[in-house]
């Protein structure tokens, strides 16, 4: 068994660190008990965690929701190996985990649910199987040790889990954070409820019609155009192909760095 200080180092400098946007809302809870699955099926992995002392946990990681507690995510986050991680789309998707295979140290009957906020980068000064963790092919998970402690004891290190897709639920509506400057509109897609994962997203003003939105990084999506003292609405479509439209979300006298909060897809 490795040095459980060791693993949590590695683990630290595995995650990718990129600060971004604040929002400004208060801290989730881990679940308790499941929302209805997208997938019935578990996936074999392995989790690792990192100290709760980490800067991570204020900086909010490679999928661009800031700090993580004041988003409303808390501490059921998870980094993702590149595997899993599909460029940041799968940024705001939920999973289920649960502790295999190792009687000594997992919690017998426990799972965590737990949102997809960052990236665990690959490391190619190791194989895959000697010490890259987060390398490809290999479906890595990195947990907050908040996290991790729910389904096993913190001296496991790196253990086998089995992992599955499941529908969000998340409390109050989608949120949207705009920021930019002048004609550069820039806005972070969160909170979001259902699949989680955001695929599409357009923007229409009083005076415009809908304009489609590029993905930035994470759920980032910008956009240049004159949408300055116009109400602004929002056309979001998720990983299962369903569409949500928030009409006038932001007032005609919104501002950069504001949140507003639009409709919610159902869990």
């Amino acid at each position: 068994m490795s040095n459980p200080s060791s693993i949590t180092a590695t683990a630290a400098l595995l995650l990718s660190l990129i600060s971004t946007v604040t929002s400004h809302y208060s801290s989730s809870t881990f679940s308790s008990s499941p929302p209805a699955p997208q997938s019935t099926v578990w996936h074999s992995a392995r989790a690792t965690y990192y100290a709760a002392s980490d800067p991570r946990d204020a900086v909010g990681g490679a999928c661009g929701y800031g700090d993580l507690v004041k988003a409303g995510y808390g501490m059921a986050t998870v980094g993702l190996s590149e595997a899993l991680f599909q460029r940041g789309q799968i940024c705001g998707a939920c999973f289920e985990l649960r502790c295999v295979d190792d009687l000594r140290w997992c919690i017998p009957g426990t799972s965590i649910i737990v949102t997809a906020t960052n990236f665990c980068a690959p490391n190619y000064g190791f194989t895959a199987e000697g010490g890259g963790r987060c390398n490809p092919p290999n479906k890595h998970f990195v947990l907050p040790i908040e996290a991790f402690e729910k389904i096993a004891i913190w001296k496991a290190g790196n253990m086998p889990v089995q992992y599955r897709r499941i529908k969000c639920r998340k409390e109050g509506g989608v949120r949207f954070t705009i920021d930019g400057s002048g004609i550069f509109v820039s806005v972070l897609i969160s909170n979001v409820g259902g699949a989680g994962d955001i695929v599409a997203v357009k923007i229409k003003g009083s005076r415009t019609g809908w304009l489609p939105m590029g993905r930035n990084w994470g759920q980032n999506w910008h956009i240049n155009s004159d949408l300055r003292n116009q109400p602004l609405s929002f056309e979001v479509t998720n990983s299962d192909g369903l569409t949500l439209t928030s009409y006038n979300v932001a007032p005609k006298n919104w501002n950069f760095g504001q949140t507003f909060e639009g409709k919610q897809f159902e869990a």
